[in-house]
């Protein structure tokens, strides 16, 4: 009461009473005030392993410590834990950065049945689906993948599942998105053959576009909605029935409107490409990668190298839909398919590991179940690829790629605190990657296994 009387009677302080006073207050905080302010402040966690890969080269560093102070890596050394720090000491592990899946669909999976799978995609409710995808996201997150590009989706799920994300309702990696995927009447990315008449066919808000000015709108309507980049479809696919799997799908007058114009809104191209001549006019049009390439020549592979044009090689993929053709999973065209892509990916890769191109890990998730994506580390070691370049491609290359290297991709001091640890020394087992034991996103724990 005498303070409300003092407060309404004009009653005057001079200055320096009332910085007395704002001390006296401050030194005479409450424990529960106390206890609030230190609430607000981020917390420091101190991970500790037997070895470190941080990516910043290929080699493997022992009993390293990294200090993390909320969403962001502190310093990454031998130095002492500060005071008052979380201590996690992760044992006989080795600590990196949060992978990167570069090529990933995280609103569908593919089934069994080939036909049930249509049905599904056809008959579910974008809200349905939206909750198989943040399923799909929590998987991914927990296999130890902090980042994924995602290349195409039906009905703005992924843009949903993103924003979601973003806003903290919903746990899963950091996207970025390419909303629909952009190709021709007919090809890899149009929907399935129904009759027009029972089924809308797609347009350009769909991704489906003939002609320059048409792809340009297509691209635009992407841009529009939500898209972090802009997925092509060069050349035929493997899981559609209708297209040979390495035709070209689009001109290069297409292709170039294509690119000029998701350039111009600095957003990146990632063309779906198995087929070689398709290839040739995707990097004249000035792509940044190229998506699977099975059926890239040398002579490619060599340009790609020369203009910096990534190749994302998706072996996983390739492992998997070859794996179920063998099995009876899927009509006999895209069984056949599937064969032929498999017995040139190889040859492939082994060339362009011997060339140089650059390479980013990418799995294409959602043709197989997700969380199996680390799988993709040791199917490229299989290949010739060592285990630290594998790391690499699914790190800081990756990382290049999305044009998120300043954030993410390395464990160095200022960047995002994105951090994965898995059993032993993972340059001995480069398979330990599939047996994530920790997982660190934004600074967040979101997997501790018993006994770390």
């Amino acid at each position: 009461m005498t303070t409300a009387n003092n407060a309404t009677s004009g009653t005057k302080r001079h200055p320096a009473a009332l910085l007395a006073i704002a001390a006296g207050l401050l030194a005479g905080a409450s424990p529960a005030a106390q206890s609030a302010d230190a609430a607000q402040a981020p917390e420091t966690i101190v991970l500790k392993a037997a070895h470190l890969f941080d990516s910043t080269g290929t080699a493997l560093k022992d009993r390293a410590t990294l200090v993390v102070r909320g969403d962001r890596i502190v310093s990454v050394g031998s130095a002492a834990a500060p005071a008052g720090a979380r201590v996690v000491d992760l044992g006989d592990a080795t600590i990196l950065p949060g992978f990167i899946d570069a090529h990933t669909h995280l609103t569908l999976e593919f089934q069994k049945d080939y036909y049930h799978f249509i049905y599904n995609r056809l008959m579910r409710f974008p809200a349905e689906q939206a909750m198989y995808a943040a399923m799909y996201a929590r998987r991914t997150l927990e296999a130890g993948f902090t980042t994924v590009r995602n290349v195409g989706a039906d009905d703005f799920v992924d843009v949903g599942l993103r924003n979601a994300i973003n806003a903290g309702v919903a746990e899963g990696p950091r996207i970025l998105t390419a909303v629909h995927g952009i190709g021709s009447p007919g090809g890899h990315f149009d929907d399935y053959s129904f009759p027009p008449d029972k089924v809308k066919p797609w347009g350009p808000i769909e991704g489906i576009c003939s002609g320059p000015e048409e792809c340009r709108e297509a691209v635009r309507y992407q841009m529009k909605w939500g898209a972090d980049l802009i997925k092509i479809a060069a050349s035929g696919g493997v899981l559609s029935e209708a297209d040979p799997v390495d035709v070209p799908q689009l001109t290069l007058e297409e292709m170039s409107a294509i690119v000029s114009e998701a350039h111009k809104w600095r957003r990146k191209v990632a063309a779906h490409c198995h087929g070689d001549a398709a290839a040739r006019i995707a990097i004249e049009a000035g792509v940044d990668s190229i998506e699977h390439g099975s059926f890239l020549t040398e002579d490619t592979l060599k340009l790609m190298k020369a203009k910096g044009v990534y190749l994302v090689p998706t072996r996983m993929a390739v492992y998997w839909v070859s794996k179920q053709a063998d099995a009876g999973t899927y009509p006999q065209k895209i069984a056949d398919k599937a064969r032929a892509a498999a017995a040139a990916h190889g040859t492939m890769f082994k060339a362009a590991l011997r060339i140089g191109v650059p390479i980013a890990l990418g799995t294409d998730a959602g043709v197989y179940p997700h969380g199996m994506n680390a799988m993709e580390f040791g199917l490229m070691t299989d290949l010739g690829m060592s285990p630290a370049l594998a790391l690499l491609a699914g790190t800081r290359e990756s990382a290049k790629l999305l044009g998120i290297e300043a954030e993410v991709g390395t464990l160095e001091a200022g960047k995002v605190a994105d951090v994965v640890a898995v059993p032993g020394s993972v340059l001995g087992d480069i398979r330990a990657t599939e047996h994530p034991m920790f997982v660190m996103h934004l600074g967040h724990i979101v997997l501790q296994k018993a006994g770390t």
